[in-house]
């Protein structure tokens, strides 16, 4: 919190409950889907800072108006995942707020708008966290609420422009985050179309038609991850590959380290490891090291003679066969594709060499995802930077 003494010119500080009288808790009650009374909103209503007000259920009330919300009231998380997190009452129907909400009102000195958006910056958060280092959220009480305290510009015409700067500014971020979002999606679209047509259902010469047990052998036989021999092995399971493109993401992680007891299957670099279980199902990968893996993947072995093993995942993430696995899986209480139903599909497959070109161009648009991944992630994190950085020179008086 910015000292009195280096406040801009015009500006001043005051505590929330000098601008906003004393922060109030929510009524109790519990919540009913008949209109029994006003609309009852919970935490659990508050979904990335909006409010979908058809799904807020209601509440039999007696007080409701003590407890009636108001266009400009801003309620805050008491506990939970969300706490301290706040939101900005817009010409709300008839409702009232409920007990694990606390309500503020501003009063005359400072626009709603104002607070709210101090109420996302980081001299705001470091205030609701203050003195927590042991990794736990703290709950966010009324009178840690009426104490905080905000830098504000006594005029409201400042005020004002403030915040049209800061939603013009926020605006154009979010723009170019979509933007970002929009590109890598057509990206994924551009593989995912690769794969339909390399792998199409339309007659090709020199294709030819296998069972799986010509083209691959199933891995059988799991072992113990407590046996010395295994207990170093890295682990890799289904959370630790990407759907759709056979990429291995996440830290690889020993099975020793997880302490796993139960029996999995060993895979070696010339194996392909395929999630057979719903809806992980167009997860498969080629590790280039050896390990064990989760018994809801298949431990495959290619055939040299008549696939390779990178075509093979190819093979597998392609529509053709991820429809198929999809299907059949449908009927389990554990869906999964089992054998049985792995062995019954016949593939269709070219020679060696058509294979590796067909390898080889899907490979060179998963270098060119990868690299556009790349610059999402940092794109992402200045992104992410930029709102904080942003609020911090508005609250300063620099924007």
């Amino acid at each position: 919190m910015m000292d009195a003494e280096d406040l801009p010119d015009g500006w001043e500080c005051a505590t929330v409950k000098e601008l906003c009288g004393q922060p109030q808790y929510g009524y109790t009650e519990s919540a009913r889907h008949d209109a029994v009374g006003p609309k009852f909103l919970r935490i659990t209503d508050i979904q990335e800072g909006d409010v979908n007000w058809d799904s807020v259920p209601f509440c039999p009330c007696d007080e409701t108006s003590k407890y009636r919300l108001a266009d400009g009231d801003i309620l805050f998380a008491r506990t939970g995942a969300t706490t301290g997190k706040s939101y900005l009452v817009h010409n709300p129907p008839e409702s009232v707020f409920a007990s694990y909400l606390i309500r503020i009102r501003p009063g005359t000195r400072v626009l709603p708008e104002y607070v709210w958006w101090y109420f996302q910056s980081s001299g705001y958060w470091a205030s609701v966290f203050g003195g927590i280092d042991d990794g736990n959220r703290p709950n966010m009480s009324g009178s840690k609420l009426a104490a905080l305290r905000l830098p504000f510009p006594k005029s409201k015409t400042e005020q004002r422009r403030l915040v049209a700067r800061i939603e013009t500014l926020t605006s154009r971020l979010e723009k170019a985050r979509q933007a970002r979002n929009e590109a890598f999606s057509e990206a994924d679209m551009v593989f995912q179309r690769a794969l339909a047509i390399s792998f199409g259902d339309e007659e090709t010469e020199d294709w030819s038609e296998y069972g799986a047990d010509e083209l691959f052998e199933i891995v059988s036989g799991q072992v113990s991850p407590l046996d010395p021999e295994f207990s170093g092995l890295p682990y890799l399971g289904p959370e630790h590959v990407e759907v759709g493109t056979g990429r291995i993401i996440g830290e690889r992680v020993s099975v020793a380290e997880l302490k796993m007891k139960s029996g999995k299957y060993r895979f070696t670099p010339e194996h392909v490891v395929y999630s057979k279980i719903r809806p992980a199902l167009r997860k498969v990968c080629t590790p280039d090291y050896s390990g064990l893996c989760s018994a809801d993947m298949y431990a495959l072995q290619p055939n040299p003679a008549r696939i390779s093993r990178e075509f093979l995942k190819f093979l597998l993430l392609a529509p053709t066969f991820s429809d198929y696995a999809v299907e059949k899986s449908d009927r389990n209480a554990m869906p999964k594709i089992n054998q049985a139903a792995l062995r019954a599909f016949r593939f269709r497959v070219p020679q060696l060499e058509e294979q590796e070109r067909i390898t080889h161009l899907l490979n060179s648009i998963l270098i060119k995802h990868a690299e556009l991944r790349r610059l999402q992630t940092e794109t992402e994190a200045e992104l992410a930077a930029f709102t904080p950085a942003l609020l911090a020179k508005a609250f300063r008086g620099e924007l």
